[in-house]
């Protein structure tokens, strides 16, 4: 059975973890190299416009397997070197991976995001999760640090302040304070989430294909530039942007529906 399941329509690709077993927890090298090639497949679909990244079953993402932990098995086998290695060739590859997608990509949270599985999430442009989700950076409970990169991304998404608080008590928060720090976009009941989630990856999709990537790359920009910067890379992308094919059918589809409106009110 494979990890990620993937279903695209209407422009939009669903990339569903589907081990609910075991709570959708990474585990394994070859899971990572799993949802490495499905991320990365997207890059090359001209029908995929925006992704929604989701989990099967009860919880979100778990993280990892503190019984793994215990023994030594899995990503935490051999010795501090080999331990090391392997968190750069497969969890932080996977955070490359996902951080890195050109495309826009919404995390829809249907239960428990713990550990790495909270980090999965602020690697995402957009969240929104189930009213039952809840959040954990939780490493320090175990004795451990994020090796998936949540020190990076977490403050990202919340400001340093909740991000220090999150990091360093391993507290959970429920989907109501997650909102309220910002963590997630909207809360929805369970049975509502990937509705909602669809509807807005769809109302993305709807978009030209090369302004949603040029924004998602100036908005990364953005993260880590000053704004001359900034707007030297705009001025270029935009510059690209008036001369595409898209632009020039996206100002047509515009002027069309203006005057069909126009002619309505007359």
């Amino acid at each position: 059975m494979s990890f990620v399941n993937v279903h695209v329509a209407r422009g939009v690709a669903t990339l569903v973890m589907n081990e609910p077993e075991t709570r959708n927890a990474l585990l394994s090298a070859e899971q990572c190299s799993e949802m490495i090639a499905a991320i990365s497949g997207l890059d090359d679909r001209e029908d995929v416009r925006v992704a929604i990244l989701t989990g099967s079953g009860p919880a979100f993402c778990a993280g990892g397997n503190v019984k793994h932990m215990q023994r030594h098995e899995g990503l935490m086998a051999g010795s501090a070197n080999e331990i090391g290695e392997r968190y750069r060739r497969t969890l932080q590859r996977l955070a490359q991976t996902l951080f890195g997608l050109p495309i826009p990509i919404i995390a829809a949270v249907n239960g428990p995001a713990m550990g790495a599985g909270l980090d999965l999430c602020c690697m995402c442009d957009v969240r929104i999760a189930s009213d039952t989700a809840m959040f954990a950076e939780t490493f320090v409970k175990l004795g451990l640090v994020s090796g998936i990169g949540g020190a990076w991304f977490l403050p990202r998404a919340i400001g340093h302040a909740r991000a220090a608080e999150m990091a360093f008590t391993g507290r959970v928060i429920e989907a109501k304070t997650a909102l309220d720090y910002g963590l997630m976009s909207k809360i929805v009941a369970p049975e509502m989430l990937m509705a909602e989630a669809r509807s807005l990856a769809e109302e993305m999709a709807a978009n030209s294909a090369l302004a949603l990537r040029y924004t998602k790359r100036l908005l990364r920009l953005s993260e880590r530039s000053d704004l001359p910067s900034a707007l030297d890379a705009t001025a270029a992308l935009q510059a690209l942007a008036h001369q595409s094919d898209e632009h020039a059918s996206s100002v047509e589809r515009y002027l069309t529906a203006q005057e069909a409106r126009r002619r309505a009110r007359s």
